[in-house]
């Protein structure tokens, strides 16, 4: 016989450029001339301004001759009417070119600000799947967290605030023209938010491993975000100035946002999601949060993939079965949690037992993310994966 071919075929989505390294930063003027630009709008947060993380940026353009605005209203957890405002000075400043640095946050708004310089209307006009139809303005981004992986994602998370939800705007015309990942933005970032933005990374990696819509490309990626995040988020936790561990928790990032935006996510942020809009929550906090409790209810869905993300995680499986090894990737995400000091206990969080209608409704407005879970999800398992979250036992 000959050698079994796999019938499986995909597609896979990534920006035009990326550019990764320490110092890459401050070559932005050159990638804006590349792109034609002469006038751009630099959205960050303010955050990110306090911290000096735009200097580089900022003086790479002035040097190249590149005249910029900045808007610098992003918040986390971004209002919709935050893009609006920023699309509305993209239009009144005459811009060509957008740069987004920052966190997820920043990155998301930057895409919307693209979407809306090319399409009419409020970017809420556009929530849901290839809704966009022409593609926005270029963009540059930059991310300062080694987490959303947002910079290669073909997808934007705003809150829409009358309906008090998160909502999606995914198309392939937000990916961006160019992502630069300059792991000297991240060195400064402060234990919590290193903990919070690397587990982000990690569910990224995880679901899309698991996910129902896997492919090989995302598979390789995933696997080895997977291994670096266990590896190197306790170090830079412990050692924020050790520039190894930065590097590789950027490289992990940027392939776990590269898997799951052609992979897909799942459960965990269905579930993380309320945490986030009802609590004000950090979106890696919720999610980091919940996916030890999501995990157990989903390890019979893929145990063969749980198996191999306990081998990745530093467990030893030789001679288990698939699921006795998949229940050991669950003990390395809970021992990776107790390294960095965060809890996954829901009412450590001062988030009363009382509220679980009002997580459940939340989550079961986000069934979108059921479709590429390994396990089918009722309200009931909804409603179990909480309970849980509450009263663990493991």
């Amino acid at each position: 016989m000959g050698k079994r071919v796999s019938s499986a075929s995909f597609i896979t989505f990534s920006p035009a450029k990326i550019v990764f390294g320490y110092g890459s930063s401050g070559d932005v003027a050159e990638e804006v001339k590349l792109l034609r630009g002469s006038n751009c709008l630099v959205v960050t947060d303010p955050g990110v301004v306090a911290a000096g993380l735009l200097s580089a940026v900022e003086a790479s353009l002035t040097t190249g001759g590149v005249s910029f605005v900045r808007y610098d209203k992003v918040e986390p957890e971004p209002r919709s009417h935050i893009i609006d405002e920023g699309a509305a000075l993209y239009r009144e400043k005459r811009c060509d070119v957008i740069i987004g640095i920052g966190g997820g946050s920043s990155l998301d708004v930057a895409k919307g600000i693209s979407v809306l310089a090319a399409n009419e209307g409020s970017i809420l006009d556009y929530v849901g799947l290839n809704m966009v139809p022409h593609k926005g303005a270029p963009m540059i981004l930059l991310p300062t967290t080694a987490g959303t992986g947002s910079e290669v994602t073909r997808g934007l998370v705003m809150t829409n605030e009358a309906q008090h939800v998160k909502c999606v705007v995914f198309t392939p015309y937000i990916l961006p023209e160019v992502a630069v990942i300059d792991p000297e933005l991240t060195v400064s970032m402060p234990p919590i938010v290193t903990a919070d933005t690397g587990m982000d990374s990690l569910v990224h990696a995880i679901e899309a491993f698991v996910s129902t819509g896997a492919t090989p490309m995302s598979d390789q990626w995933a696997r080895k975000a997977i291994g670096l995040i266990g590896r190197y988020l306790p170090v830079a936790c412990a050692k924020g100035s050790n520039r190894e561990a930065r590097y590789q928790l950027c490289m992990a990032a940027l392939l776990s946002g590269l898997a799951f935006t052609n992979a897909g996510l799942g459960a965990v942020h269905a579930l993380a999601y309320p945490l986030g809009t009802e609590y004000h929550m950090t979106h890696g906090r919720t999610n980091a949060i919940m996916l030890p409790h999501v995990m157990k209810f989903n390890l019979a869905g893929n145990p063969s993939k749980y198996r191999r993300i306990a081998d990745l995680l530093g467990k030893d499986t030789d001679g288990l079965s698939d699921l006795s090894g998949a229940r050991l990737s669950l003990d390395a995400v809970l021992d990776l949690l107790a390294a960095i000091n965060v809890s996954c206990v829901i009412g450590d969080y001062r988030i009363p037992d009382s509220d679980l209608d009002l997580l459940v409704s939340g989550a079961m407005k986000q069934q979108r993310l059921f479709v590429p879970n390994p396990r089918d999800l009722s309200e009931d398992d909804v409603r179990s994966i909480y309970l849980h979250g509450f009263n663990p036992n493991w």
